[in-house]
């Protein structure tokens, strides 16, 4: 596989995103079915691990911790803090200084590793100052717990903003054909102070591969019941753009989702994937999208179809939204 750079580390040009093996999408599939996916990208190359401590309320750190201790120098991991599930089952979001710290020491002790290699805030807290969060984070760093530091979901001028606290070695959100709200200002700012760009759900949330026809089939525990863009209305005219793209894939010998992940690649040389999936055959095949080579003409032709404005729905609902970090997305 091609390579490219997060900070001090020489990584897989696609990396593996691990929470779908523990969380949000319907049942989990098997342990040992996940272990051997796990492996399977190890051995294809895939140098870029991401999990978090949200994903499976920690099961997905112990997942990757049980599967990969033994095969720690061969990779770079990322985990995530800032978001944490409760006793009661409920999501988290505390980006307090004493807090940060509590859960990068779990994130460690589940990963089975002494050091986590890229450790992001995973939602910025508006509560806490962004400048807080960072700087106990920078203890992280300074105490050899962590290596580097990224951030999630922010908007550039918090991305400054943290940065002038601590270098920032990547900033991870959502990017793909049908979510591209990074290229109002996030992509340049990135740029701007030398970050990596990390691009989770890429292939929009399976919607590029080009597979889910019918969102009927989808769970009450798959966390694209809530998305909009998901319901059935806004799907139906989804799927017209896909079809499209399935077309422009068979002109170049490219499956969607390879089509997605190249045109993610060749945007910008900071830019790195990060695809999940539960399928051996699905991870062979996203891999092979950086063999795939995309002239001008199919990048505009792209650019044009997936257009912002042609896309149905917005991206979250209204509680998921105010989440995100919109200042200057």
């Amino acid at each position: 596989m091609q390579q490219r750079s997060i900070g001090p580390f020489t990584v897989s040009s696609i990396g593996l995103g691990c929470m779908n093996l523990s969380h949000a999408y319907g049942t989990p599939p098997p342990r040992e079915e996940a272990q051997k996916l796990l492996l399977r990208a190890l051995d294809l190359g895939v140098t870029l691990f991401d999990t978090a401590a949200l994903y499976g309320f920690g099961l997905n750190e112990e997942l990757l911790g049980d599967t990969l201790r033994t095969h720690r120098s061969k990779f770079t991991l990322a985990s995530k803090g800032g978001l944490h599930g409760s006793p009661e089952g409920q999501r988290v979001m505390d980006g307090r200084p004493a807090t940060l710290k509590w859960s990068c020491e779990q994130s460690l002790r589940r990963l089975q590793t002494e050091v986590i290699d890229l450790y992001y805030l995973h939602r910025w807290d508006k509560r806490v100052p962004i400048e807080d969060s960072v700087g106990a984070m920078s203890d992280l760093v300074r105490e050899g717990k962590v290596r580097t530091l990224g951030l999630s979901e922010v908007g550039a001028a918090t991305i400054r903003k943290a940065h002038a606290v601590h270098p920032i070695t990547a900033v991870q959100t959502e990017y793909s054909l049908w979510t591209r709200n990074p290229e109002i200002a996030v992509l340049d700012a990135c740029r701007e102070i030398g970050a990596a760009f990390v691009a989770f759900s890429p292939v929009a949330r399976g919607f590029l591969c080009g597979e889910l026809r019918d969102v009927s089939t989808l769970t009450e525990r798959d966390l694209r019941k809530s998305m909009p863009r998901f319901s059935p209305q806004n799907y139906a005219a989804n799927l017209k753009l896909l079809d499209q793209l399935t077309l422009l894939g068979q002109g170049i010998g490219a499956t969607p989702a390879q089509l997605a992940l190249a045109w993610l690649l060749r945007k910008a040389p900071h830019v790195i994937p990060i695809p999940g999936t539960r399928s051996i055959a699905h991870l062979e095949e996203d891999l092979k999208a950086d063999e795939v080579e995309l002239n001008d003409e199919t990048m505009l032709k792209l650019g044009v179809l997936f257009a912002p404005n042609a896309i149905s729905g917005p991206r979250y609902e209204p509680a998921a939204q105010a989440s995100v970090d919109t200042e200057n997305f």
